[in-house]
């Protein structure tokens, strides 16, 4: 593929080039950390009951923030591998594949080894030797359904707290007799006192940040 594009007219290598970077809110949303964020922090909210609070767009901007943070320094091997291929005037594909290896690193250490068994199954290729002989292609799926699940067990261990809580004011609200009243309008301010009181904010960011390898 490589030469092939080496053929192609500069102009046109760079109409391919503008139409790749179109992907890169993409790449960005299901190739690094930011859907483990944003999928725990709507967990969150949820399990809160806030309903419209914190702002959808505020969990966004905090998830694109810590992603930035957190593939930092994975951003910046890439650049550094891609450096070489761009003073050497390579080809676009020689540059990208250059560029894309630290970000397949990344995503093998979060990725399951049973995911991307399954998805060299699905794809009827043979195991590989080494972690080195798959493709970012190959990686990309398995990384997904990696984070979503990894997502979902951390939503789940924050949500069941509030959950129980719910559970206990309604008890208590059934054994008065005010069966009429909503417990989640009575536990919403029990569930903000204690999330500020433990400092929630920080510990929930913090793990979410260590949980990356």
């Amino acid at each position: 593929m490589e030469q092939l594009f080496g053929k192609l007219d500069p102009s046109l290598q760079l109409m391919i080039l503008m139409a790749a970077l179109s992907l890169l809110p993409f790449i960005l949303v299901s190739l690094t950390s930011f859907t483990r964020y944003v999928i725990v922090l709507s967990i969150l909210k949820t399990a809160l009951g806030t309903q419209q609070v914190p702002p959808g767009i505020v969990l966004v901007g905090i998830s694109l923030i810590l992603t930035i943070y957190t593939m930092g320094p994975v951003f910046n091997d890439m650049y550094k591998k891609a450096e070489a291929p761009i003073n050497n005037h390579d080809s676009v594909i020689a540059i990208m594949d250059a560029a894309s290896g630290p970000l397949k690193d990344f995503m093998m250490r979060q990725t399951r080894q049973k995911d991307v068994s399954y998805f060299i199954e699905l794809a009827h290729k043979s195991p590989p030797n080494s972690p080195e002989d798959l493709s970012i292609w190959e990686v990309a799926p398995a990384f997904i359904v990696s984070e979503l699940r990894t997502s979902f067990e951390i939503g789940f261990l924050i949500f069941v707290p509030f959950m129980v809580l719910d559970l206990v004011v309604a008890n208590i609200l059934l054994a008065l007799g005010m069966m009429m009243l909503s417990p989640t309008i009575i536990s919403l301010p029990f569930k903000i006192l204690i999330f500020v009181a433990v400092d929630g904010w920080s510990l929930i960011i913090n793990g979410l940040v260590h949980s990356y390898n």
